[in-house]
């Protein structure tokens, strides 16, 4: 595993083994510092679990506090719109 990995998902058609379990505990929580929460950083799902909504992925929100995407700058052409046909 990369050791920048903030946090992933590991999606499996059968329960994951208990070596893969111990792995992903053992790369430890995401920490998010702006929303006060702690995820793991491997997540393990299976398909089934996904279809059926007993799991679901659990991560921040990053579209809140605008943390992930630029905004661009407004300009102001100074006059009116043109007509467009």
């Amino acid at each position: 595993m990369p050791k920048i990995l903030l946090f992933g998902f590991f999606v499996t058609l059968a329960p994951p083994a208990s070596m893969m379990k111990e792995e992903a505990i053992g790369l430890g929580d995401y920490n998010s510092e702006a929303y006060g929460l702690e995820y793991q950083k491997l997540q393990k799902l299976t398909i089934e679990g996904l279809m059926s909504g007993v799991e679901r992925p659990r991560f921040p929100d990053l579209t809140l506090w605008r943390s992930t995407f630029k905004r661009a700058a407004v300009e102001d052409g100074g006059g009116e719109q043109g007509r467009l046909l």
